[in-house]
């Protein structure tokens, strides 16, 4: 299998509203952002109402151990709580995960997210991608991926459903890869950042692994499916019990604040939030594919989270002009050009409501058609 490496080119993020709003003269209040990839419902009424009455919190310091925070997490996720670490988002406990395991050699699949990489380098690590396949419609052939691990890798990154191709492992697929590392030596890592947009019929999560694998870790967040990237609470579940002490060693004390631990304890109890998400993204990933399908002008591959990859095929099309013409009307999707093995002929955008998903597919036809 060839190595790969790569360099990133700048790029518009989903919450680069200020850049776009430098450069295009929109105001940000005025775009709606099919980049970010976060719920279209905004954070819960629950959660704006309740909230303000817990502001005193941050009069106080947080529980240094958060253990009733880690209960509710646990309660949610359907682990224990001592299998529970909480950071300061995802993306904090990404590197700390990189900094406990020092990996001197990791596999990524490729194309996904550009932050696991800087994080390995960061610690003085390598990186290789094993690619998943356009052929293949970016789905994950297990057996060949497991056939490429060896012994000199130290640690296997997987986003799952995976960012930006909205492919994803089943867990079946994973106790396989799980079987296939520990044979190798292998720690996997599993970001599991858009899962909880899934169908649970699909059996996505890795979570029920961790009760019988200590070689895997589960990283989660609130940022897209509570739509709270400002909260920065993040989370893991691990079985492994010398990991969970090695990171909290590395770990700055109180690294989420109070008024995100009480955020978190009320968030992950809104069962009446939870649902209405999941029905809208259900209902409106099932009527955007099927629309998308019957357009001779664009590839769809089948998303399993709250965002879909379309593939650009009329001449003199790319992703470039797209976004440019989007953004004048004040939609934002994301150019893919930047993902490793994607060209500017991909794109992606996320599920918003109804009509901003209709005024995105009206604008959409009219450049591709």
């Amino acid at each position: 299998m060839a190595q790969f490496t790569l360099k990133h080119k700048d790029h518009f993020h989903g919450s680069d509203l200020e850049k776009i709003e430098e450069i295009y003269h929109i105001p940000k209040e005025k775009i709606a952002s099919f980049s970010a990839n976060i719920n279209p419902l905004g954070i819960s009424r629950n959660l704006r109402e309740s909230i303000s009455r817990h502001i005193d919190v941050i009069q106080t310091y947080p529980d240094r151990e958060y253990k009733d925070l880690r209960q509710v997490i646990a309660d949610y996720a359907g682990t224990t709580s001592e299998n529970v670490i909480v950071g300061n988002g995802s993306t904090e406990l990404i590197s700390l995960m990189i900094q406990a395991d020092a990996p001197k050699k990791a596999m990524i699949l490729g194309p996904s997210y550009s932050e696991y990489e800087r994080e390995i380098s960061l610690w003085g690590g390598h990186t290789i991608y094993f690619p998943l396949k356009e052929e293949d419609d970016f789905v994950l052939n297990t057996a060949d991926l497991c056939s490429h691990l060896t012994d000199d890798l130290d640690l296997l990154i997987l986003c799952n459903p995976n960012n930006p191709t909205s492919t994803a492992i089943s867990n079946d697929q994973m106790r396989m890869i799980l079987d296939a590392c520990m044979q190798h030596g292998i720690f996997v890592m599993v970001d599991e950042t858009y899962v909880e947009f899934t169908h649970p019929d699909e059996r996505i999560s890795s979570v029920p692994l961790t009760d019988s694998y200590t070689n895997i870790v589960v990283l989660r967040g609130t940022s897209k499916f509570f739509a709270a990237p400002g909260l920065r609470l993040g989370y893991a579940i691990t079985g492994n019990p010398d990991l969970v002490r090695k990171v909290i060693a590395l770990q700055n004390p109180w690294s989420i604040s109070s008024i995100a631990e009480a955020a978190g304890k009320l968030m992950f109890k809104d069962t009446e939030y939870i649902q209405q998400t999941r029905d809208l993204i259900d209902s409106e990933r099932t009527r955007i594919y099927k629309e998308l399908q019957t357009w001779n002008s664009v590839k769809v591959y089948q998303p399993k989270a709250n965002f879909i990859l379309v593939r650009i095929l009329k001449d003199g099309q790319n992703a470039d002009i797209l976004f440019d013409h989007c953004i004048r009307k004040g939609l934002m999707i994301r150019n893919c050009s930047t993902f490793p093995f994607l060209s500017n002929k991909y794109f992606r955008f996320c599920f918003m409501k109804p009509e901003d998903n209709d005024r995105l597919l009206e604008q959409l036809k009219k450049d591709l058609a």
